[in-house]
Formats: C-alpha cells, sequence, structure tokens
C-alpha cells in the first residue's frame, strides 16, 4: 500500500471514530432531529386561520417531540381551515376560507413545503375540511356554504388538481367534515345545520370520482355534528356532536355504504367534541373537546363498535381543542389548541390507550391553529 493510501485509510477510520463520538454525545441528534420510523420520516401540518399560514414541524421518532420545519410557516392565503395528506406523504392540501385549496409538494427530507403546478384552485365558497382518497386519486373539499362537496382528480406526477364531472355534489345543508373509508369505496360528510344534523353518505366512482348519495342518506345524527372518522377495519364510523357533548358511532355496511346506529350510541365526551380520529390499530377513539380543553380517549370493541372510556380520560389540552390527528405509526396523538395556538402532542400507550404529554408539549403554532395532519413517506 503506496504511504497516501495508508493516510487516506486513518483520516477514514478517525472519521468514522468522530462521528460515533458526535452520536453518542447527542450531537448529531441535535443537528438532524430523529424523525424516521423504520427508515420513513413523519411531519405535521397545521392549518392557522387566523395568521393565514400552515406550520410544519419534524416528528422526533423517539419521542414526539415537534421540532418546526426550515422555511415554517409556510403562507396559505387568508384563512387556513382543513389540511389534509395524500398517502404517499408526497403532497399536502390546504383550505383557505376565501375559497381556494393550496396543494404543496413535500420535501422528503425536509419537510419543506413547495406550491404545486397551478396551485391555489378553487375550492366554493366556504372551504371548511379536505380528505383524500386511499387510493390519492381524489380530493374532497366540504364547502359549508354552499352544502356540498368539491370533488378533484389529483395527479399522482404533479399534485395538481382537476374538478370532477358534475362537481360539486350536494349535501342540501352545511358540510363541515369530510372522511373516505379505508376502501375508498365511500365518503361521509357531516353537516352541523340545526335543521339538518346528520350524516350524508355517498358512494364513489372508482374511475371518476364522481359521488352517488347512498340509499337512506342523510343518517341522523347528534345536535351540530362536526368531526367524523372510519375505523382502519371499515367497519365503523365515528361522529361527534358538538351541541350534545357525545360521539354517534355506526356499523358500516361494507357492500352498500349505509349507516346503523351501535348499540349504547350516542356515547358521551365532553363539552363541544369537535375533531375525532380512530388509531390506527382500531382499538381506541380520540376526541377533541373544545369547551373543556381536553381529550376524551375511547377504547373500541372490535366486534361492536361500542365506546368506553379509557382510564384517566379526559386528557387535558390547550385552550379549546379543535383537532386531533393520530401519526400513522399509532405512537403519538398531535392536538391544535385554537385559543391558545399551540398544538399538544401526546404519547399513546398501545396498551390501554392513555395518553401522556410528550417533554415540551404544547408546542407554538400560529395564531388559532385548526386543521392539523400528519404526513408520512412511503
Amino acid at each position: 500500500m503506496r504511504r497516501d493510501q495508508i493516510i487516506l485509510a486513518v483520516a477514514g477510520v478517525l472519521l468514522i471514530a468522530l462521528t460515533f463520538s458526535a452520536c453518542s454525545s447527542g450531537l448529531l441528534t441535535t443537528l438532524f432531529p430523529l424523525n424516521t420510523f423504520g427508515g420513513i420520516g413523519q411531519f405535521v401540518y397545521a392549518a392557522n386561520r387566523n395568521s393565514g399560514n400552515a406550520s410544519g414541524y419534524v416528528i422526533n421518532a423517539a419521542n414526539g417531540v415537534l421540532t418546526p420545519i426550515p422555511g415554517s410557516p409556510f403562507t396559505v392565503g387568508g384563512g387556513p381551515t382543513g389540511v389534509a395528506t395524500d398517502p404517499s406523504g408526497k403532497y399536502v392540501f390546504i383550505l383557505d376560507d376565501t375559497g381556494e385549496i393550496y396543494g404543496f409538494t413535500i420535501n422528503a427530507t425536509t419537510g419543506a413545503l413547495t406550491a404545486v403546478p397551478g396551485s391555489p384552485f378553487n375550492a366554493g365558497s366556504c372551504p371548511n375540511r379536505v380528505a383524500v382518497d386511499p387510493s390519492g386519486k381524489f380530493v374532497y373539499v366540504t364547502d359549508s356554504c354552499a352544502g356540498s362537496v368539491v370533488a378533484f382528480t389529483l395527479n399522482a406526477a404533479t399534485g395538481a388538481l382537476t374538478p370532477v364531472a358534475n362537481s360539486p355534489f350536494s349535501t342540501s345543508c352545511g358540510a363541515v367534515d369530510v372522511v373516505v373509508d379505508p376502501t375508498g369505496k365511500f365518503l361521509y360528510v357531516t353537516d352541523d345545520d340545526a335543521i339538518c344534523g346528520s350524516v350524508f353518505a355517498f358512494t364513489i366512482n372508482a374511475t371518476s370520482g364522481a359521488l352517488t348519495p347512498v340509499t337512506g342518506s342523510p343518517f341522523s345524527a347528534g345536535s351540530n355534528p362536526r368531526g367524523v372518522a372510519v375505523d382502519p377495519s371499515g367497519k365503523f364510523v365515528y361522529v361527534a356532536n358538538e351541541g350534545d357533548g357525545n360521539v354517534s358511532a355506526y356499523t358500516l355496511n361494507a357492500t352498500s355504504g349505509a349507516l346503523t346506529p351501535v348499540a349504547g350510541s350516542p356515547f358521551a365526551a365532553g363539552f363541544e367534541p369537535n375533531g375525532v380520529a380512530v388509531h390506527p390499530s382500531g382499538k381506541f377513539v380520540y376526541v377533541a373537546n373544545g369547551d373543556n380543553d381536553n381529550v376524551s380517549a375511547f377504547t373500541i370493541n372490535t366486534t361492536t363498535g361500542a365506546l368506553t372510556p379509557v382510564a384517566g380520560s379526559p386528557f387535558a389540552a390547550g385552550t379549546f381543542a379543535r383537532s386531533v390527528a393520530v401519526d400513522p405509526s399509532g405512537k403519538f396523538l398531535n392536538v391544535t389548541n385554537a385559543n391558545s395556538s399551540n398544538v399538544s402532542v401526546y404519547s399513546i400507550n398501545s396498551t390501554s390507550g392513555a395518553l401522556t404529554p410528550v417533554a415540551g408539549s404544547p408546542f407554538p403554532a400560529g395564531s388559532s391553529p385548526q386543521g392539523i395532519a400528519v404526513a408520512r413517506h412511503q
């Protein structure tokens, strides 16, 4: 071996040694927060209604701590409300209450956002919440003023949106939250209109994305239903009734999409429940109680869909807990607190479903954060 080769070899050994030393001292973790779940990066995005932007965070996979993404917050029109990510974790879509939907490409390494071609796109008069179907082909937006659902096809290569033929699709009442079931066959929309107070169900055309009302729709809910979620098995639907302080539970007919109330439904929550989320395991439901500043946690009877409060529930949050999102790994729950302008993060006990605040929680956000979503790169 030549003398110069020996010198290079020795230098390489020293560099490796220094790298391991830095790792053990926590230096590299400080400089580059650990944000991979089995090699997959995860990011959180919250829509800040009163500051006209969206906060982006890196999730520390080890402890759930949130670190601001470089460039955050990201400008989003006048009053951002809903936010959703596509299944691949490539794109995030954020609504603006002036009538537009902003599409962004997510940097897989940093989580930074770049506007997709043609963004923003027209999303009706009062866009409220947004959902992406499990195939990543379609995007759906509720228009609460028009009482309708605005539908788009999603270009998987660019993130651009194109209106679906015959969109928007009427709900006849004020549309609030929206969710697509895990099979991508059905879409559910809550309506918090004082007269309707129901859940609208649609069948999704797998080719075009067009919506057709399910027979029997709308289905009765409680007073002022808002948040809606479907469990991962596609067997149950849960709706937070803001006016009644409870949660309606339904069984989902996998053939027709029709909803049937679960025995014992509705189940008591706190005052003004808003957002609702189901754990990826299908074992737990979490509900943000706005007027109580806390989160109700329930275990799900996987046979009947009935809910039982988790020991220690409800769990304290910030002021006016608004929306909830469980990260895809099922380790952490993220909650927007609209009136304290921050995000509470909890670690989830995988056995009991109980919540424990992570170190440093709550984390600062913009003014009046509303919707929240987690992006996980596949």
